[in-house]
C-alpha cells in the first residue's frame, strides 16, 4: 500500500494537517475541522494510501512558503498539487485557484467562473471538501452580501487570513 507522509504544523491562523504524496502535496487542512475524517478518508481511498507521520520534502518546501506567506512576502504558492476528488470537485478547486490574492468572489461568481452558475449549492458543497486550505483559498469565498460564511478552520481563521491579505469583511 502506498503511503501518505503527514506533518503537523502550527500556522498563526490554526494547526494544519500537511500530507504528501508522490512528491506533491494532497493535504493542508485543519487540524480540528468538522469534516477532517471524511477528508482523511477520500484520501486515503482516491489513494489507496494510508498516512504515515514522517518528513517530505514537498511538506517543507510548502512550511517555507507558509511561512513567506503568513509574513506576508508570498502571495502566490508554487507547490505541485494532487487534487482527489470528483470531477466536478477539481474544477471548483481549479476555479479557486485563479481567486487572487487579495481579492474575494462569492460563490455565485465562483460558479460562474467555472460556467456552472446554476450549481451553487454544489459549488459551496465542493468548496467545503478542499483538502488543500490556503494554497487552494477557499478563504476567500464570501457571502453574496458580502459577510464570512462558513470555513473550514473556523470563522476566526479565515477572517485572520483575509486580514493578512488585506481584505476588508
Amino acid at each position: 500500500m502506498h503511503q501518505i507522509i503527514i506533518q503537523y504544523w502550527q500556522s498563526p491562523a490554526g494547526e494544519l494537517i500537511l500530507g504528501s504524496y508522490d512528491e506533491k502535496l494532497c493535504l493542508a487542512n485543519w487540524r480540528y475541522k468538522k469534516t477532517h475524517e471524511q477528508v482523511n478518508r477520500r484520501l486515503q481511498k482516491g489513494l489507496k494510501a494510508h498516512f504515515v507521520e514522517a518528513h517530505s520534502d514537498v511538506i517543507a518546501e510548502t512550511i517555507k512558503q507558509l511561512d513567506e506567506y503568513f509574513s506576508g512576502k508570498r502571495t502566490v504558492f508554487d507547490i505541485p498539487l494532487e487534487l482527489v476528488g470528483t470531477e466536478f470537485q477539481k474544477s471548483v478547486w481549479q476555479g479557486l485557484m485563479q481567486v487572487p490574492y487579495g481579492t474575494t468572489n462569492s460563490y455565485v461568481q465562483l460558479a460562474e467562473k467555472i460556467s456552472n452558475k446554476k450549481a451553487v449549492r454544489a459549488v459551496a458543497n465542493a468548496n467545503g471538501a478542499n483538502a488543500i486550505s490556503i494554497l487552494i483559498p477557499c478563504h476567500r469565498i464570501i457571502g453574496s452580501d458580502g459577510t464570512l460564511t462558513g470555513y473550514a478552520g473556523g470563522l476566526e481563521a479565515k477572517d485572520k487570513l483575509l486580514t493578512l491579505e488585506k481584505i476588508n469583511t
